[in-house]
């Protein structure tokens, strides 16, 4: 099976790169460099080859080249799921982030809709013991993977949210301002936990009887004032409490991901921080798995210094499931032998830092 590639990627006044310009073979890239070279610069931009705001979740404006903040742009040609792609991303100074594919104006929905791209990063090692904000985020990129609807559903969810949230705030009673954006927000909610819902089902099968060296993960969700049935009715009854907290206080937006280490039956936030990282990228496995067996192609992957925290045979295993799936995984780490047990399965990359510039040799 091959999976879904980059052929070709360029970077201009991205973050450390003026201009990068790269070519790949679809094997996994071994990136290898200093701290600070620029290395997850290039695991960045390929995240915003995908809906949202990418593997740092930074705002457009702050992803152009300092000193110049002329602006910068992304370009790549994409093996995509039906067919090759040309894509564009681009700011020029401060104006929003524009999507072009195969030369039409886009929305960041449609580039869900032509690849998959699952990322896992050191941000993410502490997932399992933070708040719960981490962790909606982390289900919802994995559910936006499987459904690429589901964006659409939360973005209308969070937007009909806020305008009720706002009338809370101002103390309006009058219920005829809050039907519509109530009943908008309801239709959501039920898009949105049904994704979620499939999500964790497609995970759990992934996992069943997978040939693998990381631990399961069973997932369920939480909902911390207990599951509602009928949101609508909900709402409508409950004004005055969400009045007094100046918010919504159920709802999707309200839901927690526990994990439980199966073979132990231990929580996730209760786990060495060996573990939980072995749990993470556990998942990250079942999802392109998962992914591998509906669509016939594997994602994209982007894993930065995953190898860091594993030992030699963790490594060995981890490079091995993702040949075996034919998956793209682009790999940072600081030192080659990171990567040794990859041999020629993969492309090496060497990324160093010169007077401000981030520099890619082969």
């Amino acid at each position: 099976m091959s999976g879904l590639a980059i052929t070709q990627l360029s970077l201009s006044h991205f973050r450390s790169h003026r201009l990068t310009r790269l070519v790949f073979d679809g094997r996994p890239v071994a990136i290898h460099g200093p701290n600070g070279a620029g290395k997850t610069n290039i695991l960045e931009a390929v995240s915003l080859l995908s809906p949202g705001r990418g593997i740092r979740r930074a705002a457009a404006d702050e992803l152009a080249r300092k000193p110049e903040a002329i602006g910068w742009k992304i370009a790549a040609k994409i093996d995509g799921l039906a067919a090759g792609h040309e894509v564009e991303t681009f700011a020029e100074g401060s104006d929003a982030r524009v999507v072009r594919i195969d030369g039409k104006a886009a929305t960041q929905v449609m580039l869900g809709r032509i690849c998959r791209v699952l990322w896992l990063v050191p941000a993410m090692d502490r997932l399992w013991i933070e708040a719960a904000e981490g962790r909606r985020r982390f289900l919802d990129r994995m559910t936006l993977s499987f459904a690429p609807d589901h964006a659409e559903a939360t973005l209308a969810y969070e937007k009909a949210m806020r305008d009720r949230n706002r009338l809370l705030k101002d103390q309006v009673a009058d219920p005829h301002w809050y039907t519509a954006l109530e009943a908008q927000m309801a239709d959501a909610a039920a898009l949105i936990m049904a994704n979620r819902t499939l999500a964790l089902s497609r995970l759990a099968a992934a996992q069943q009887g997978a040939e693998t060296a990381f631990p399961r993960a069973d997932l369920s969700l939480m909902h911390p004032e207990g599951e509602v049935d009928d949101l609508l009715a909900h709402w409508g009854q409950n004004r005055r409490r969400d009045m007094a907290a100046g918010r919504t206080l159920v709802g999707p937006h309200r839901v927690d991901l526990s994990a439980i280490f199966k073979a132990k039956g231990v929580a996730a936030d209760q786990c060495s921080t060996g573990e939980q990282k072995a749990l993470l990228i556990s998942l990250i496995l079942a999802n392109a798995r998962a992914l591998a067996a509906d669509l016939g192609r594997a994602p994209i992957l982007l894993l930065d210094e995953v190898a860091a925290h594993l030992d030699e045979n963790r490594r060995a295993a981890l490079y091995d499931e993702i040949c075996a799936l034919g998956a793209q995984a682009l790999m940072t780490g600081t030192e080659p032998g990171l990567f040794d047990s990859l041999g020629q399965r993969a492309q090496s990359l060497g990324v160093a830092e010169d007077g401000g510039l981030s520099k890619v040799s082969e």
